[in-house]
């Protein structure tokens, strides 16, 4: 008599050994990602002002639609935004003063980073306001 088995071959995938291994990476990743500082920008959102500089009040620079610059009522260029903050708050050592973006709504981000670009080099503390006062 003939007796024949019947070998099948299994075609089932194991996922236990993947599971594993994405848990691991996850674990991995969150440990490496809050070692990461990111290079930010010295902002300082609106709220109460502690007033710690020199200066009782921040110095306002305006941002039109068309990304002009106004500083103390006057239209200026980047540069000499730059040149008079250097001159008001010093160049070097700890934030030494502050100053309010007031960018209007729809003024370019680009606007809006330079200034905040010209704070940091300077350290001088920059709060973004929402609405002009």
């Amino acid at each position: 008599m003939g007796m024949k088995k019947r070998n099948k071959v299994s075609a089932e995938f194991s996922m236990s050994s993947l599971t594993d291994i994405i848990f691991l990476l996850l674990i991995f990743f969150m440990l490496t990602s809050s070692l990461v500082t990111p290079n930010a920008l010295n902002l300082k959102l609106p709220g109460k002002w502690s007033g710690k500089t020199s200066n009782t009040e921040p110095t306002s620079v305006m941002i039109t639609r068309s990304g002009r610059f106004f500083m103390d009522g006057k239209t200026l260029s980047a540069t000499k935004i730059e040149s008079r903050l250097i001159s008001k708050f010093g160049s070097s050592g700890k934030s030494k003063g502050a100053i309010t973006i007031q960018p209007d709504q729809g003024s370019p981000v680009e606007s809006v980073v330079t200034i905040m670009d010209i704070a940091m080099r300077n350290q001088i503390d920059a709060i973004l306001a929402s609405e002009p006062k």
